[in-house]
């Protein structure tokens, strides 16, 4: 059941799903109006998402409802038909992704390395952590500075 993102505790699971593009203006209402429909569809858990940087899906289900693996197994589904229908990725999360100025980025962790090596990517730059697992994670974790990030080992 879809429920407004405030209503969800802190405690709440996330599920992220970055693209590997961000999504066209053209995409994104079809795109939200599908991620909608499939939350309304979940009978029995509490689902709410959000759609940021038009590059991000990121659902957060309440930890008192959680998918069941038929559920798990209904979102993943899902997110490959996306895949499909939209010609984007959204399940390779191994990549870094980053703020440059109001743009986000994303590269492969050898890219990253040598962006930081060039000095293209300073220590202050924002990485948007994929490593996130609650609703007040997210919040407080992640957008966080390079230096303070999953990949700061990479300074």
């Amino acid at each position: 059941m879809l429920v407004p993102f405030d209503s969800l505790p802190g405690t709440s699971r996330v599920y992220y799903y970055p693209s590997d593009r961000k999504f066209y203006p053209n995409e994104l209402p079809g795109i939200i109006s599908k991620v909608e429909a499939f939350c309304q569809g979940l009978d029995g858990c509490k689902i709410g998402y959000k759609v940021i940087y038009d590059r991000f899906i990121i659902f957060f289900v309440s930890d008192v409802t959680p998918l069941s693996i038929q559920l798990n197994d209904k979102l993943v589904e899902f997110v490959l038909n996306l895949e499909h229908e939209y010609e984007i990725s959204l399940l390779d999360k191994v990549n870094v992704c980053f703020k440059q100025g109001e743009f986000v980025q994303r590269k492969e962790i050898q890219e990253f390395k040598k962006l930081i090596k060039n000095r293209s990517v300073s220590a202050k730059a924002i990485v948007l952590d994929p490593m996130i697992n609650t609703k007040d994670e997210f919040l407080s974790n992640w957008e966080v500075p390079l230096s303070e990030s999953w990949v700061a080992h990479l300074l």
